[in-house]
C-alpha cells in the first residue's frame, strides 16, 4: 500500500473523525454534491457521511470532497419564477460594463473588472 493511499484509507474515522477514502474508492451509497445534483437530489439537511481525499503532489497538500448518503438525499427544489428573475439580474449585472455601462453578452473578467473595448481603449491612451 503506497504512503498516499495509506494516508487517505481511514474508513473507521479514527484518524479525521469521519471515515475517509481515496479518491474514487468510495463505497456505494455516498455521492458528492455534485454527484447528487447529476441525480436531481441534494443533500437536504443531512449531514456530512464521509470524504474522499487525494494527495496533490504538485501544491504538497491534500483536496478533500464531501460524501453525503444518497438514501437520505432530498430532490432538488424546482426553480420558481422569482428565482429565475433574479438569476437573470444577476447575470445582466455580471455582463454590465461598470465602465461604459453597457451589457457585452458575456460575463466580464474579474481580473479586469472592465469589457474589453474598455480595455482597448484604455491601452490606447497610455501608449
Amino acid at each position: 500500500m503506497s504512503g498516499a493511499f495509506g494516508k487517505c484509507f481511514d474508513p473507521t474515522g479514527d484518524r479525521y473523525g469521519i471515515p475517509t477514502y481515496p479518491w474514487r474508492l468510495a463505497p456505494d451509497g455516498l455521492a458528492t454534491r455534485r454527484q447528487l445534483r447529476e441525480r436531481g437530489l441534494r443533500p437536504g439537511g443531512q449531514p456530512i457521511a464521509a470524504q474522499v481525499m487525494r494527495v496533490n503532489r504538485r501544491a504538497g497538500g491534500v483536496r478533500v470532497g464531501y460524501l453525503y448518503r444518497v438514501d437520505r438525499a432530498k430532490p432538488v427544489r424546482p426553480m420558481t419564477s422569482r428565482k429565475w428573475g433574479a438569476l437573470a439580474l444577476a447575470m445582466l449585472a455580471r455582463r454590465t460594463c461598470p465602465r461604459c455601462r453597457l451589457d457585452v453578452g458575456y460575463c466580464i473578467p474579474r481580473s479586469y473588472g472592465i469589457c474589453g473595448m474598455c480595455i482597448v481603449t484604455e491601452e490606447q491612451r497610455t501608449t
